[in-house]
């Protein structure tokens, strides 16, 4: 499967912290007082997203098993999930480690409800303007997993850097084809994501240091099918 090369020149670093213990409102009031003066920067909105991963979930099982070179596709949008889908994207993420690349495609408008099959999916990427790469990696894959959750933003006083708060995560079973998304599960768990680029690396301990968070390896998909399959983990 030719997946996109990562480029270490285009990537960022994605630190993730897992809080478990915490609430919402305690976490958020910790970002606030950093000393590096974080503020909000957008309003929160719900992610909606659909992982794509092979029949064997290799996708899956990569990461894992803590494989250096990680692979990700997906659909996103915005606010909510079931709906006409008008600004839906298709996201390829690779990783190595820490540093996370990303290549973004605008995919054609589509439907999004109970009705919705591989083959729904598949023809909107027919009919989406995709290099041939894409489309050779795509028709391999087939509908994972469905998530969402709401995201707040915030940056630094410099926008060196950014943090997510991630909270009122759901993730539903979504398969190629009869999808009644009755079966889902809910998380109260929040994931703090802080995003900056690679020239900033000497300095984030600064900002790491100051945060009350555990640093854990935290992938909402890996969450959702081990939550939704656990036969699969054994």
């Amino acid at each position: 499967m030719l997946f996109p090369e990562f480029r270490e020149e285009r990537s960022r670093y994605e630190r993730k912290f897992l809080v478990t213990d915490m609430f919402y409102h305690d976490i958020e009031q910790q970002v606030r007082v950093h000393p590096a003066a974080f503020s909000p920067i957008f309003h929160s909105r719900y992610i909606n997203n659909i992982y794509f991963d092979t029949y064997d979930l290799d996708f899956y099982h990569d990461n894992v098993t803590g494989k250096g070179s990680r692979k990700k596709a997906r659909i996103r949008w915005y606010d909510d999930q079931q709906q006409f889908v008008e600004k839906p994207v298709l996201e390829f993420k690779v990783r190595e480690g820490m540093l996370g690349d990303k290549l973004s495609y605008r995919l054609k408008p589509f439907q999004f409800d109970q009705e919705i099959t591989n083959e729904t999916l598949q023809d909107v990427f027919r009919q989406s303007d995709l290099p041939e790469w894409a489309r050779g990696i795509l028709i391999q894959l087939k509908p994972a997993l469905l998530n969402r959750y709401r995201r707040q933003y915030f940056a630094s006083f410099d926008n060196c850097f950014r943090i997510t708060l991630d909270d009122d995560l759901s993730y539903h079973i979504i398969g190629s084809q009869n999808n009644t998304f009755i079966e889902h599960c809910t998380s109260d768990d929040v994931i703090v994501e802080l995003k900056y680029e690679r020239i900033y690396d000497d300095i984030a301990p600064q900002v790491t240091n100051k945060l009350p968070f555990r640093l854990t390896k935290s992938s909402k998909y890996v969450n959702g099918i081990d939550f939704l399959h656990p036969m699969i983990t054994g």
